[in-house]
Parts: C-alpha cells; structure tokens; sequence
C-alpha cells in the first residue's frame, strides 16, 4: 500500500535531522535526535516528529505504522553535482581533467543522441541514486535534448525532486556535440519551458565550463539567465590548475575564472560551481555576496588529482556549499562514501568534518545550495517526506563497530567510514517507499 494514499501514516525509528549548520565543532544543538522516534507524514509530506512514547498514544487506531525500530532515518540525501551520462564510465583508469574528458567523457557522452540509450541510462541512473538512499540531485545531461528530456521523464515517473539541463559547448568540443550560440540558446529556452516547474522538477542552465563556450554562447546564455530569473545554473569552475590556465589564455580581459562567468551574468542566487578549488579570496567573496554555492566533489577532485577544497573558508564567508559525488570522475554514487572522502580531503587540508556538519552537508546543506530548503532537507513540519533508512548492522564490521558507538555522532561517523549502498536499508520518496534492499 502506497505511504502517500493513506491521510496519516507513523515511520518509527531512530531519526536524525539537522536543523542549521552544526559548524567545524559539530555544534549538538543544531541536530535533532530521537533515539526512538515517530514520524509522522500526511500525504507525503512531515506532519510531526518527536518521541515514540509520547506520540504512538495519541495516533488513532487505524494508522499505518512502518516500523525500522534499530535503525536510523535521516532526510534524504542532496547530491549538488553528478553527470548521468557518465553512468558508463565511472571506474576508468584517469589522467588528469583535460585528458579524461577527451578520453572517456566525450566518447560516452555522444551516445546519448540515441534516445532509447539515454532512457536505459537515465532508469539505471535514478535507480542507483535511490539505493545509496539520495532522493534529490543536481545533474548533467549531455548536448543532446533529448538526454534532457530521458532524465527528467525517469524523475517524474519516480516523483523525485531533481533539477537539470542541456549542456551548452559551441567550441573545444567534438562536433557530435557541439551546439552553436542560437541553437542552444534556442533548445535550452524550449526544454525549460516544458520541465521547469514541472512536479518537482527544476531546469539548470547549463554551460559545461568557460572553455567550452564562446562568448557569443556566454552571451546568450547570460540572457536565458536574465529572461528567467528562477532558473538555476549550474557549471564547473577552477577544478584544476592546467584548466584554470588556458581559460585564462580564452578569457585574457577577465579578472579570474570566476570572473567571467560574473560577467555574463551567471554568478547570482540559485548558480551551483563544482569544484571551487583554485579561487583567490577576491573570488570567493564575490561568491559569497552573490548567493552562488559550491558544490564539494572529494572523490573526484581525488581521483583526478585536481586539488582539496577549503570548506573551513567558504562557510566563514558564509558561501552556501553542498556535498556531490561527482560521478563519472567521482568513484561512487554512495553519499555515506562520499562523506569519508570529504572527511580525508579536509584532513589533509588541515580541517575537521564533524560527524554532525557531515550530516548537515548531505542534507540540509545541500538543499540550502539549492534554495530548496523550504521543501527538503530535514523533517520540519510541512517539508516534503523523503527520508532514508540506514542499517546499523548492515555489514559484520559495521556490526561490530556500532557495538562501541555510544551516540548518534559516533554512529554516523561510523556509517560514513564504513557504510556504502549495503547500508542502506530503504528510501522513501514522498513518504512512498522507492527502495528496499535485498536481502
């Protein structure tokens, strides 16, 4: 029986949710714990949370009551930066930035002029997303419209909140997919009439990165931008250092990479950067005054050994910054993997993740980098239900471990270090359950 038919429906469990930015000393009062909690969601959205004691008396009788009693429910996961098309490459053996683009990334990414592989992609895609528990995400198509139009049909057929867009790169480019300044233009102005707003779906004007757009694309898009000011954008920006320098070379009259971006009028509310590595502190108060965020990439900026990213900065400036797996160049859909990554990255950078802000990152954060969160990201009342259920005892060794957890912050730092897909018990979307692992 579907959660969401029913008026009132109780989820029991353990439940975590953040409620602000728990800060680099994992704050306890920005976290909302219930050891043994009740859940309650009308019509797939949270109605109330708090103590499974106080609240079971008062349900009347009939109500549905879906029990993961020993295991812990947190808000769906927010992946801020992944490229569907590159479903296929995930795992290739990878020199740096430049070179992997060329070598795996546009190869694959040509395929998806064959709509039917872009819906078999998209499916596989979206089901993966779900069985690491991530309910919403920010995510690349390729040049093609139609990838726009696969990846958006599979999200509305799953009612997941997902936002997207047609990639725009008139130059430095193979010809398979490149578009020119008018035609993508032309093709992004149409698919965002047709699916922004659409359910729960948002568009994202997407510019692959300076180097792939002329500035007669720049241009136009800028004026997409400024014809719908509720759209979002989303881009690459200062990843690696060899990139940084031949959009220099592109764009000799801009003060930084950032900069030109400024210029065309894309840095502003709702614009998402991925990767944010090699930006001076100019750069990254004008992010912050903008209302721009950046989305955190630790697998692949490790992968393609591309640089650490400053978290400890951007927040003092108060930049918005969600969590993203990144993948193809990211090296697992799993947000739990993703998080020990972030957590080795800023080791190394001589910062501290918290278990809490950890959490916060792959929730709330995330759906503040979006402005999104009055809708997701934790289970303040009237947010939408999505939620995951992550297993304990999933593995021997996770088993084990959490036998010497004393709290919730030990519990998810164990769960981030150890935890992958296999911990991931159920996710529910719109209170209805879309995953549940096998046994």
């Amino acid at each position: 029986m579907s959660i969401s038919s029913n008026p009132l429906v109780a989820i029991r469990g353990s439940i975590a949710h953040c409620l602000r930015d728990p800060g680099a000393a994992g704050d306890v009062s920005a976290v909302e714990w219930f050891e043994d909690g009740l859940l309650l969601l009308e019509h797939g959205r949270v109605m109330q949370l708090g103590p499974a004691s106080e609240l079971l008396p008062q349900l009347p009788a009939e109500t549905p009551l879906h029990d993961h009693s020993g295991q812990l429910i947190m808000p769906g996961f927010i992946d801020t930066h992944i490229h569907y098309p590159q479903t296929d490459i995930i795992a290739s053996y990878g020199k740096q930035l430049l070179d992997w683009l060329n070598q795996y990334t546009f190869p694959a990414e040509a395929q998806f002029d064959d709509s039917a592989h872009a819906r078999e992609v998209a499916d596989f895609f979206l089901a993966e997303l779900l069985r690491s528990g991530t309910t919403s995400a920010m995510v690349y198509a390729t040049s093609h419209p139609q990838s726009v139009d696969a990846i958006f049909e599979a999200a509305q057929q799953r009612q997941l909140r997902l936002l997207s867009g047609k990639v725009l790169m008139d130059r430095n480019a193979p010809e398979a997919l490149a578009d020119s300044a008018e035609s993508g233009y032309r093709d992004s102005k149409a698919l965002l009439e047709r699916w922004h707003g659409q359910d729960r779906l948002l568009y994202a004007i997407t510019p692959r990165f300076a180097a792939s757009s002329s500035e007669p694309q720049l241009i136009r898009t800028g004026q997409l931008a400024a014809e719908h000011p509720d759209v979002y954008v989303q881009t690459h920006v200062a990843e690696n250092k060899a990139e940084v320098a031949w959009v220099e070379e592109l764009f000799p009259h801009r003060r930084s990479y950032l900069d030109v971006y400024d210029h065309y009028g894309l840095l502003r509310e709702r614009s998402v950067f991925a990767h944010c590595l090699h930006l001076d502190h100019a750069d990254r108060r004008r992010m912050a005054d903008s209302g721009a965020a950046m989305a955190f990439c630790p697998t692949s900026n490790l992968f393609l050994g591309s640089g650490l990213f400053d978290l400890d900065t951007a927040r003092t400036l108060g930049i918005r910054v969600g969590l993203a797996t990144d993948v193809g160049a990211g090296t697992s859909f799993s947000m739990l993997q993703t998080l020990g990554e972030a957590y080795k990255v800023l080791q190394l950078n001589g910062q501290a993740l918290s278990p809490y802000r950890a959490l916060y990152l792959a929730t709330l954060g995330g759906a503040q980098a979006l402005y999104l969160d009055d809708k997701i990201g934790n289970f303040e009342p009237g947010k939408e239900a999505d939620f995951v259920v992550l297993d304990p005892q999933a593995t021997p060794l996770l088993a084990r471990r959490m036998a010497h957890a004393r709290n919730l912050a030990e519990q998810f730092f164990v769960l981030m270090m150890l935890g992958d897909d296999r911990a991931v018990a159920a996710t529910y979307v719109l209170g209805e359950l879309a995953h549940t692992r096998s046994v």
